[in-house]
């Protein structure tokens, strides 16, 4: 037995590997649910060495606007050297095989989430380019609505959207109408951007389909598909507290309408129809055959495949037929545009998929994956569920998620899988999702936002917001743990 110096002292240093550790691991941690490996390695030269190259590399992440360099690069090299180390070590201990099976275990996490998105986003930009977006935002625009109109039709449309796209793509196009009505009415304009950052990751919580967190809380099994829904309240609670108080504070107006005319490009419909049961088809995979989500996408993409096909060989057919009808009419202009039509082609959809994101998640994953397998994760959910309410250490996530994401917060409370209620679980899936509304960096809508109206809604712009939108944070929990106490 030691004597108590040394346990202390080991204690000690434990805590202080710990606290070095820690914001790294609620800043990215993995998808890999798997136990930490044989050999802990919390306290040697090859773990403290691997926290200060991921310290490194999300240093470097932190300052991709510094130094304009895209955020995949740092977190892959620092993968790499990371699980270089964590194999070294585990070939000296003559146990190679159990480091090469931890790897090919959080890659296989990582591919199922990867193919999963990719399909998602390939959809998402194949109805982008059918012009989806484009006619519900000439819609918008040509109906002449009141700035308090137009303050709560894009907000409920954003909480919508996102239930079923990203909230980054959902908040780009409801920021779009804003800035085409209200032009030059800045304070007007930051005011809806807010409002839309609060409404679209609200909106995402609730839904398997509406932001990566939900869908890896469903992917692993803590939540069946349809046990997302009993957030809809909460969820509804933290958007309209918010907006009812920004509410008052809109000096309303009637712009005149404006005249833009957007034509859905041939099979846009279909296309969704064809999004919406590829949706279908993944959430009955994973319920009823027990497979990963996954394969019910990539089924969908076969689809979509195929209907892009369809469009190609039949579109000399369907464009002789229009030229025959708006000749007809003499509808100059829509035969004119004839003119531009281009074949559908997917794979230039899948290519415009968003690659420095999926890259720098691979990265993510791959880094805190060897970092967990070195026992990092372990000691951390041992510290933060094993001492705390798990309530309390799930709002406590959901604020963090305002400063480093709500994403990988969700990732590390998976990979720690610590034994909590379905309320729990839920808890956690509502304040990692709306925690980030609280800044304006803290969710990809208000980073997005901050570009596509830079200068009008900043970081200091959205702080003023924080009081109003903490206090929908509360309402939205209170509301959960009074609605659900059951689930506790």
């Amino acid at each position: 037995m030691k004597p108590p110096n040394v346990l202390a002292t080991r204690h000690t240093t434990r805590r202080a590997a710990w606290l070095l550790f820690v914001c790294c691991l609620l800043v990215f941690p993995s998808f890999s649910y798997a136990a930490a490996g044989s050999l802990d390695l919390t306290l040697s030269i090859a773990g403290i060495s691997s926290v200060v190259i991921f310290v490194l590399a999300y240093t470097l992440v932190m300052s991709e606007e510094l130094l304009h360099m895209r955020k995949s690069k740092p977190v892959l090299v620092a993968a790499g050297l990371i699980w270089a180390i964590v194999a070294w070590v585990y070939v000296q201990a003559g146990m190679p095989e159990e480091a090469e099976s931890a790897f090919r275990e959080t890659l296989l996490e990582y591919t199922e989430l990867l193919l999963f998105l990719l399909v998602a986003m390939t959809y998402i930009n194949a109805m982008e380019e059918r012009r989806v977006f484009d006619a519900l935002r000439s819609w918008l625009v040509r109906k002449g609505f009141s700035y308090r109109s137009l303050f709560w039709i894009t907000g409920v449309m954003a909480f919508g959207i996102s239930a079923i796209a990203n909230n980054m793509t959902t908040a780009m196009l409801m920021c779009a109408v804003v800035l085409k009505v209200a032009e030059g009415d800045n304070k007007f304009i930051s005011l809806c951007c807010v409002n839309v950052v609060v409404a679209s990751n609200a909106g995402g919580a609730f839904s398997p389909f509406g932001d990566i967190t939900t869908l890896m809380v469903w992917q692993a099994g803590q939540i069946p598909f349809s046990g997302f829904f009993v957030l809809l309240i909460p969820a509804v609670v933290n958007f309209l507290v918010p907006a009812v108080i920004m509410n008052f504070f809109i000096v309303n107006r009637q712009p005149a309408a404006l005249q833009e005319n957007v034509w859905l490009k041939r099979g846009a419909r279909r296309i969704i129809v064809l999004f919406l049961l590829t949706v279908a088809i993944s959430v009955l995979c994973h319920s009823v055959l027990h497979l990963p989500p996954a394969m019910g996408m990539m089924f969908g993409l076969g689809l979509l495949q195929f209907f892009g096909y369809y469009l190609r060989r039949s579109l000399p057919r369907s464009l002789e037929r229009k030229r025959e009808r708006y000749s007809r009419r003499g509808d100059w202009k829509k035969l004119e545009q004839l003119g531009s039509v281009v074949p559908f082609d997917i794979f230039s959809r899948i290519a415009r998929s968003e690659w420095d994101t999926l890259l720098f998640f691979y990265g993510v994953v791959m880094c805190v994956g060897g970092l967990g397998f070195m026992g990092y994760l372990s000691l951390l959910s041992e510290t933060l569920y094993g001492s705390w309410n798990p309530v309390w250490a799930n709002v406590v996530l959901g604020l963090i998620s305002a400063v480093v994401d709500n994403i990988p917060v969700m990732f590390a409370v998976l990979s720690m899988a610590p034994g909590m209620s379905e309320g729990n679980w839920l808890l956690i899936t509502l304040t990692a999702g709306v925690g980030g509304s609280l800044l304006s960096m803290g969710s990809a809508a208000g980073v997005a936002l901050m570009g596509q109206a830079r200068g009008i809604y900043t970081f200091a712009v959205h702080l003023r917001w924080v009081p109003a939108i903490l206090l929908g944070y509360a309402a939205s929990i209170a509301a959960h743990l009074w609605i659900n106490a059951s689930m506790f």
